[in-house]
């Protein structure tokens, strides 16, 4: 906290955003993964989804909010960013990576998850690794038919990254996410799309990810029935019927899970809207899974 002068001559307190470390761990697999960690408190770590970082995406604001009361850790996942990848791409070494920040957050941590990236901390959480408590926000999971499945398109990016068109691959991407073909031609022209490009090869491994859950059929309840820790399903309310259908899907599919629609949210979420709840979520004690991270 800092006190200046303001124009009229009054005291006015400012708060000075925590600063982040930036650091290295070594996967299973030896692959370096980078990651900032902001904040005191218990660990929390934000796993995002397609195309984004720890420099872009969801976690770039959510992070400093989360930071008032928590530790977290914002990463790259392999392949982008500073992070390293090898070939050919597993799932499994997704969560290895994720595994290995655990470690360096203390052995065991909070953990977020947005979109590809909640399916990925879901699975981790399903193979045993350290998760004390999970949300999601908007796991893309088509569970129905309130809009088509995604083979095709997953097939279509997969072949425009086979012959290097990076940019036909992120607009492969960005239709099927129902991004219109207004908003992608301005997106042509903006610096993000460089941003985005540069890591257009990473989609390949959130369609592995993603793929079997977007078939427009139930959710395998059987695959997340052995999975106790307390968990939250999130979706905003401005977002689209089918997934609102895919998050209710989860929701009641996961033992215990609670479910909760965030008022004017879209798949782009405020993260002033998200951060009141996921640290209401992350500190309450009520339920029997938890622990005390103090």
């Amino acid at each position: 906290m800092s006190m200046v002068e303001s124009p009229t001559g009054e005291q006015e307190t400012l708060t000075r955003k925590p600063q982040a470390r930036s650091g290295r761990v070594v996967s299973k697999d030896g692959t370096t993964i980078a990651f900032d960690r902001v904040g005191r408190g218990p660990p929390v770590i934000l796993v995002v989804g397609a195309l984004c970082s720890r420099s872009l995406g969801p976690g770039v604001k959510l992070a400093p909010e989360l930071a008032k009361r928590f530790t977290v850790f914002t990463y790259d996942r392999r392949g982008r960013g500073d992070s390293g990848d090898r070939r050919p791409y597993e799932v499994d070494r997704e969560v290895e990576d994720l595994e290995a920040l655990i470690g360096e957050a203390g052995g065991s941590a909070l953990v977020f998850g947005h979109s590809s990236g909640a399916v990925l901390a879901l699975t981790a959480a399903a193979l045993g690794v350290a998760i004390r408590k999970l949300a999601m926000y908007e796991a893309p999971l088509i569970v129905d038919r309130s809009r088509p499945t995604t083979e095709d398109d997953w097939a279509q990016i997969d072949a425009s990254l086979a012959e290097g068109r990076r940019g036909d691959a992120v607009t492969a991407f960005l239709r099927c996410v129902g991004v219109p073909a207004i908003g992608i031609a301005v997106m042509r022209w903006l610096p993000v799309w460089a941003k985005v490009t540069a890591v257009a090869h990473t989609l390949s491994h959130d369609g592995a990810i993603v793929g079997d859950f977007q078939r427009g059929e139930p959710l395998p309840a059987r695959r997340w029935a052995h999975v106790e820790i307390p968990m939250l399903a999130i979706d905003g309310e401005k977002s689209p019927a089918w997934m609102h259908n895919g998050t209710r899907a989860l929701a009641s599919v996961l033992a215990g899970a609670q479910y909760r629609t965030l008022q004017g949210q879209t798949h782009d979420v405020s993260a002033k809207a998200l951060a009141p709840v996921l640290t209401e979520f992350f500190e309450d004690r009520s339920h029997p899974a938890h622990r005390d991270l103090q």
